[in-house]
């Protein structure tokens, strides 16, 4: 099938695109008009560059208008708003539509009311079972499709007594990354990754004095910075689980989690140290630290149990089954 998508989370698009389908990237600047709320005109592919699988493919507005997509998949309120005046055709009806909600809800937790509740032609696919348990999506069809990587091999070595933070804005978001909760570990060696990540060692300052800033990587520099640090350091309050959690898993890193959203699914006891008790994982992060036979009987308890629930093949061929069953 050809499946129209936009390339907002690029984890997720590179999962999901490893599968059979054809995939479309609309690039078109014409089209892409801030003013306009139907204006869907996009970047395409331009983070990839050149080097993409030939069943990746950047379409122009005027391409897409002579043939449409089978399916559209839309992961942003402004493509469900913007696609049927875009492209003069009813979504749900005229070609197969489905909306990729990858975020928890927002306000008035838990009667969160989905924008797209109640409506028939936009299925709603969520990335957990626990946002799927907090939107109320009314009567519209939902379903869920956990997370699926590809695995990258059993790589951790854990020589650098230091615990991986992967979080992009981590001071813009602070209490909902669990930033805030960084001084709780003292004076642990911490390495910082991601968008904006310069910004936290001054904010937190000779609370985290031994808080670095690692670098804002690609996903391959950041896989080869992850295995040589001991632990990974998860303490996200209120978002949807993190790509990053689970490819340090799949690495072999044991990990230190914060019990929140779908945390408790994600992440057995016997992979690091899991609780809502910061206290606790500030203690298990030291034995990690001070033990590297402990850290790596762990990792290869939390690669064990992500290679099961995160197994790509199962990921694809839910995600086939749900453009299937659009189109009908």
């Amino acid at each position: 099938m050809r499946i129209l998508l936009w390339d907002v989370h690029g984890g997720y698009t590179d999962a999901l695109t490893s599968g059979s389908h054809d995939y479309l990237f609309l690039r078109d600047a014409s089209a892409a008009d801030p003013s306009d709320p139907a204006s869907l005109g996009g970047k395409g592919l331009i983070r990839l560059g050149e080097h993409r699988p030939a069943n990746l493919r950047e379409v122009c507005l005027e391409e897409l208008r002579d043939s449409p997509p089978d399916v559209v998949l839309a992961q942003r309120l402004e493509e469900v708003e913007g696609w049927a005046a875009l492209l003069g055709r009813t979504p749900g009806r005229d070609v197969g539509a489905v909306f990729l909600e990858h975020n928890t809800p927002k306000g008035d937790v838990p009667a969160s009311r989905h924008p797209l509740a109640d409506q028939r032609q936009w299925p709603i696919v969520h990335v957990t079972h626990f946002n799927r348990l907090f939107w109320d999506c009314g009567s519209a069809d939902t379903t869920v499709i956990e997370h699926g990587l590809p695995d990258p091999g059993y790589r951790y070595r854990g020589t650098k007594e230091r615990l991986a933070f992967v979080v992009n804005e981590p001071v813009r978001r602070w209490r909902t990354t669990g930033t805030d909760l960084l001084p709780e570990f003292g004076d642990a060696p911490i390495d910082t990754f991601g968008i904006d990540g310069h910004l936290l060692p001054p904010a937190l300052g000779p609370r985290c004095p031994q808080l670095t800033f690692a670098g804002n990587l690609s996903p391959a520099e950041l896989a080869d910075a992850l295995v040589d640090r001991r632990a990974y350091l998860h303490l996200t309050r209120w978002t949807s689980l993190g790509l990053s959690l689970i490819q340090a898993m799949l690495l072999g890193l044991p990990v230190v989690v914060l019990d929140t959203t779908d945390a408790s699914r994600a992440v057995p006891q016997v992979a690091g140290v899991r609780s809502s008790d910061v206290g606790e994982l500030v203690t298990g992060a030291r034995q990690l630290l001070a033990d590297r036979d402990l850290a790596i009987e762990r990792g290869r308890a939390a690669r064990a149990h992500a290679l099961d629930r995160y197994d790509v093949t199962r990921f694809l061929d839910a995600w086939t089954r749900c453009f299937e069953q659009a189109v009908r």
